[in-house]
C-alpha cells in the first residue's frame, strides 16, 4: 500500500485563509478559504499579478471576485462575479481584484509559482470604495451573514 506514495501526491487543506498546496515547474496549485479578513467590509485593497493570470475555482460555499478597472494609482469602477461551483474564473495578468468567501467556502487557485508580493502590487480603496463591495455583497447574497 505504501509503495503508491511514490507515484501519487495526495494534499490537502482545511484551515482559513491562503495555502499553496502544490508548486511544480512553473505553477502553484493552492486553497482559499474563508477566513475574517476577506469579509467585504474589511477589505481596503485590491491586487493585480504582473506575471500571471490566475485561475479560481469554487470548490464549496460561495465568492464573489471583485475586479477592478483602474491602474497603480487607483481603481476607477470595480464589478462582482458571483462565482459558480465548478466552473474556471480567470483573472487575466495586470488586473485588479479581489474576493470575498462565505464561511463554508472552498477555492482552488492555480497561478505562477512565483507570484508574491514583489510581483502583485496592491491598491488602496477608498472608504466609498470600501462601502461599495459591501453594497455589491449584499445585492449578491441577499444577506448580512457571509
Amino acid at each position: 500500500m505504501e509503495a503508491h506514495k511514490e507515484l501519487l501526491e495526495v494534499k490537502e487543506y482545511i484551515d482559513e485563509g491562503y495555502k499553496p498546496v502544490i508548486d511544480y515547474g512553473q505553477w502553484r496549485v493552492a486553497i482559499l478559504n474563508y477566513c475574517d479578513e476577506l469579509l467585504p467590509q474589511k477589505i481596503t485593497k485590491m491586487q493585480k499579478h504582473l506575471q500571471t493570470d490566475e485561475v479560481f475555482i469554487l470548490l464549496a460555499g460561495k465568492c464573489i471576485l471583485f475586479i477592478g478597472e483602474g491602474d497603480e494609482s487607483g481603481v476607477t469602477k470595480i464589478h462582482a462575479q458571483d462565482m459558480e461551483p465548478r466552473k474556471m474564473y480567470n483573472i487575466k495578468q495586470g488586473v485588479l481584484h479581489t474576493h470575498t468567501l462565505s464561511q463554508d467556502a472552498m477555492v482552488l487557485i492555480v497561478e505562477n509559482r512565483d507570484t508574491d508580493l514583489s510581483n502583485s502590487p496592491e491598491v488602496d480603496l477608498s472608504e466609498t470604495q470600501q462601502d461599495k463591495l459591501v453594497e455589491l455583497t449584499k445585492s449578491l447574497w441577499n444577506n448580512n451573514n457571509n
